[in-house]
C-alpha cells in the first residue's frame, strides 16, 4: 500500500572521509555490505516496505556507482512516472556552483521538490544505516504525539566521536542533545541521524536557518529546537548499525555472520531489496573448506574460508587461507596465500604465496583494482 503521508530525502555522502580507501571511488551510500548489498539498500527498502514511493537522493561526489546501482529505482519498484526516485546534484543555489556545506544548505536546494509534493511528513536520513525499519509504526507514533521531529535512535555504545547522544523523559520527549567527544564505555541512546519531520515545520526551519547562513542541521536546528519544540525519540528494535569508519564497517559486517543478527535483518516480512544480478552458483572444489562464512553467487572456492564474507565472483585458490576477511566482488586470492583481518575492495588480486595480516582493532584495506 502506498503511504501518501510520507516522502524521504536521503544523503548519499556524509561519512566518506572516515571510510578512506573504501570511498575513493564511491559514496558511502553505495559501499558494498553483507555479500551482495549496498548500504543504501537498507534505508531504501525500509521506506518502500513502509509504502513510501517518493524519494529524493542528494548526491555530493563520486556518485557514478550509486547511479549504476539504483538504476532509477527499478529493483525497489520506484521507477514511476509521478513519484519514484529523484537524484539531486550537490550544488547550492549560487553562481559559483559550490557544493553544499551541510544538510541545511542541501535541504534548501530541494525545497521546491518538497513544497510541490502532497506528503505532510518527511523522512531525512543518511544512507549508512543498516537496519530493517517500520516507518509506518513511527509515523503513527509521531502523529499521536503531535511531534515536530522524531529522532530514530538505538541503545548502543558511541563507537566513534561525534555520535549524537540523546536524553529523554519517560514520555520520550527529548530533554538534551550532545555529541560524544570520544567513544563511550557504557551504552547510550545514540541517534542514527534518521529523522521523521513534519514537513511544514521543516520548511520553516530550513528557510530561517539558511537566511542566517547556518548549515548544520543537528547543531543549528535540533540543538536549539528541543528546548521549546516537540522533539521525541523512537528507539529502534532489532539489529541497528551505523557504518561511519573502517573499524565499525568491519565489525558490523562480522556481526552478520551470527544467525540471530541475520534473522533480524533478512528473515522478516519486510524484505531487503538490491540490484538484481544474474550469477551462476558458487563452485566448491574437492579440497575446499568453508566455516561460518557468507558466500555470494559466482564464487570459486578451492582453499579454506573461515569467518569471512565473500562477494560475487571471488576466487579462492588452492591452499589459500582466508580468515576474518571481507573480499569484495571479483577478488582473486591466488594459490597458497594467507589473509587475516583484510578488507579487499573490488577486483583486487593477491598473488601466490602472499601473507597479509591486520588485526580486529585495525583491519587492513586493499584499495580497488590493486594487485599485491
Amino acid at each position: 500500500m502506498v503511504n501518501k503521508k510520507m516522502m524521504a530525502i536521503l544523503f548519499a555522502s556524509g561519512t566518506d572521509n572516515k571510510l578512506s580507501e573504501l570511498t575513493i571511488h564511491r559514496t558511502a551510500a553505495s559501499l558494498p555490505f553483507c555479500g551482495r548489498y549496498r548500504l543504501i539498500d537498507f534505508i531504501l527498502s525500509s521506506l518502500v516496505n513502509s509504502g513510501v514511493n517518493r524519494v529524493g537522493i542528494v548526491a555530493k561526489n563520486n556518485y557514478q556507482s550509486l547511479m549504476d546501482h539504483i538504476r532509477m529505482g527499478r529493483d525497489w519498484d520506484l521507477n514511476r512516472k509521478n513519484s519514484g526516485i529523484a537524484v539531486f546534484p550537490p550544488f547550492v543555489l549560487n553562481t559559483a556552483r559550490d557544493m553544499y556545506r551541510g544538510k541545511i544548505e542541501a535541504l534548501y536546494t530541494v525545497l521546491d521538490f518538497m513544497t510541490k509534493t502532497p506528503e505532510d511528513y518527511v523522512v531525512i536520513s543518511d544512507c549508512n544505516i543498516v537496519a530493517n525499519i517500520d516507518f509506518k509504526k513511527i509515523l503513527d507514533e509521531h502523529i499521536e504525539r503531535d511531534a515536530d521531529v522524531t529522532i530514530l535512535c538505538h541503545s548502543n555504545y558511541a563507537t566513534t566521536s561525534k555520535r549524537m547522544l540523546v536524553t529523554h523523559d519517560a514520555n520520550g520527549l527529548v530533554t538534551d542533545l550532545n555529541f560524544a567527544e570520544m567513544p563511550t564505555a557504557q551504552k547510550k541512546i545514540v541517534s542514527t541521524n534518521t529523522y521523521l519531520v513534519t514537513k511544514k515545520y521543516l520548511i520553516e526551519e530550513i528557510e530561517k536557518a539558511y537566511s542566517r547562513a547556518l548549515f548544520d542541521f543537528e547543531k543549528d536546528i535540533l540543538f536549539q529546537a528541543y528546548k521549546n519544540k516537540r522533539i521525541f525519540v523512537h528507539k529502534l528494535e532489532g539489529f541497528t548499525a551505523i557504518v561511519d569508519d573502517i573499524k565499525n564497517y568491519f565489525n558490523e559486517s562480522m556481526k552478520i555472520l551470527e544467525e540471530p543478527i541475520r534473522d533480524q535483518l533478512f528473515n522478516m516480512p519486510r524484505k531487503v531489496y538490491t540490484k538484481v544480478k544474474d550469477s551462476v552458483p558458487t563452485l566448491y572444489g574437492a579440497k575446499s573448506e568453508v566455516v561460518n562464512s557468507l558466500i555470494a553467487d559466482g564464487c570459486v572456492i578451492e582453499g579454506r574460508v573461515e569467518n569471512s564474507i565473500l562477494f560475487r565472483n571471488v576466487h579462492i585458490g588452492k591452499g589459500a587461507i582466508v580468515k576474518n576477511c571481507i573480499i569484495m566482488e571479483s577478488g582473486e586470492i591466488l594459490e597458497g596465500s594467507r589473509l587475516s583481518y583484510i578488507i579487499t575492495d573490488k577486483e583486487v588480486v593477491i598473488n601466490e604465496g602472499r601473507e597479509l595480516a591486520g588485526a580486529k582493532t585495525y583491519p587492513v584495506v586493499i584499495a580497488k583494482n590493486k594487485t599485491v
